[in-house]
């Protein structure tokens, strides 16, 4: 199964055997991975109702739910590890969504769209508009983004939380890219939490 580059680097991170709770999972596809590559015992959370469908179709035990508003029913250590793939920047309240990450979860995975990126801040420069890309496909009035954040402000805010990075990794497009100037380069973060 091919899986997106993010969730690529999420899944070879992942340690075979362990309890993951998929929050935002979509179709399930990374969860099905890990299931049948690792043994993962993984359970889902989704808004999407086909996404949820979808997932269900995969034999995985999805829940319809939202992270701004259900993780603060999750017991305490309760999985391994906690997953926010390209979800954290349509959550109403980030900050408050990752500190339940990692109370859920010995350790966290989120991965997130870098709105710094070059070709954005171009598209702002030189045309005044928010771009259209294959990483960000919808209009500015039809997207789930509600907060645009970049990798200087992921890094400020574990910061700030007092949160460890355990490993971190950048991509454009299919291929990783190296830390140095990240923030300018990468389309997308991956980043590997502990409290």
């Amino acid at each position: 199964m091919s899986l997106r580059p993010d969730l690529a680097v999420i899944a070879d991170h992942v340690a075979p055997g362990s309890r993951v709770l998929d929050i935002g999972c979509g179709d399930g596809a990374l969860m099905a991975a890990l299931r049948d590559e690792r043994g993962v015992d993984a359970r889902g959370l989704e808004l999407d109702p086909d996404g949820v469908a979808a997932a269900v179709a995969r034999g995985m035990s999805v829940v319809q739910g939202d992270a701004d508003t259900d993780l603060a029913s999750y017991p305490d250590d309760a999985f391994d590890y906690a997953i926010l793939s390209q979800t954290l920047q349509t959550t109403r309240a980030p900050d408050v969504v990752l500190d339940h990450l990692l109370r859920i979860g010995r350790r966290a995975f989120v991965s997130f769209p870098n709105f710094a990126q070059w070709r954005v801040r171009a598209s702002l420069l030189w045309g005044g508009r928010m771009p259209v890309t294959r990483q960000l496909p919808q209009t500015w009035y039809a997207t789930p983004n509600i907060h645009h954040v970049t990798i200087d402000d992921f890094r400020s805010l574990l910061t700030e939380r007092g949160i460890t990075v355990e490993g971190a990794w950048f991509l454009s497009g299919d291929r990783r890219r190296g830390a140095l100037m990240a923030n300018l380069l990468a389309q997308h973060a991956v980043f590997l939490l502990r409290r």
